[in-house]
């Protein structure tokens, strides 16, 4: 099988390694490209870190900024959403990534109707379609597949980016987790902007009771069905960047993730053969 697609390294993979030293640890796996994140204390971009120098620093290690993770909960878009989306496209813009994560609300607190959340999603892409655009963002949706999410399913937001002719603005992101727990058997290669893979190894968890901190690299023990449906992605003509997005307590403690970021690397490689 073909094996067009690059690797990229989402920070959170890596949260206690300096910019700088994230940088090093993705030139020695041969990975060109990188997402930031703004909710991870300590690191960039919450730390206040310039975001020309970011964007100066990477540039000078052979990096890309893919994205920055995430504008949430994009779907509620009111004033102070509006403001936010406004200050962290310019700060993406600025960076040099090429993308916003938006991800919808995830709330059991959540007392919209179907209906209202649907009318809400549209409002959203509509109203941040102009800030995308003027700053030069891709903005990708990307569905959570928990049972509270307000947008579970991947084809639930195709419709809503059709509906409003986005297709020029949005893309969709392929969670591997997210569409593991969503039970969505719809593929849509090509409107993925990006994938993000992580995998579940615990076998006493029902699907139910899977949350981000279970998630760790893919490897053999993995419940999510990562290999399958990088295969459905890339039979069906995907060819972009496949994001390593693990959230486990043990991986963000550890002071650096090289070996096992390696070790999953390999695996995918030799089982997509």
């Amino acid at each position: 099988m073909s094996q067009n697609f690059e690797f990229a390294i989402n920070r959170i993979s890596a949260p206690r390694l300096s910019f700088p030293e994230f940088l090093a640890m993705c030139g020695r796996l041969g990975v060109s490209g990188i997402e930031l994140r703004n909710d991870l204390k300590g690191a960039e971009i919450s730390d206040g870190s310039n975001a020309a120098h970011l964007r100066a620093t990477a540039s000078a290690a052979g990096i890309k900024i893919r994205s920055i993770n995430a504008l949430y909960p994009f779907d509620v878009c009111d004033a102070d959403l509006q403001q936010r989306a406004q200050q962290l496209a310019a700060y993406a813009q600025k960076c040099g990534a090429a993308a916003l994560v938006m991800c919808p609300l995830n709330s059991r607190d959540d007392q919209r109707s179907a209906a209202t959340r649907r009318t809400d999603l549209l409002h959203a892409l509509k109203t941040l379609r102009p800030i995308l655009d003027d700053h030069g963002l891709t903005g990708l949706v990307e569905p959570l597949g928990f049972e509270e999410s307000a947008l579970r399913r991947k084809s639930d937001a195709a419709a809503a980016i059709f509906e409003i002719s986005g297709e020029r603005t949005y893309r969709l992101v392929h969670d591997t987790f997210h569409h593991f727990l969503a039970g969505e058997e719809e593929f849509f290669p090509e409107l993925t902007g990006l994938v993000h893979i992580s995998g579940v190894e615990a076998p006493e968890l029902a699907p139910a009771q899977m949350r981000d901190g279970h998630r760790v690299f893919v490897g053999p023990a993995d419940r999510l069905g990562n290999i399958a449906q990088l295969r459905t992605l890339l039979a069906r003509g995907y060819n972009g960047t496949v994001s390593f997005e693990p959230f486990a307590e043990q991986i963000m403690q550890m002071d650096t993730t090289e070996s096992l970021v390696r070790e999953s690397m390999a695996y995918i490689r030799a089982n997509l053969a």
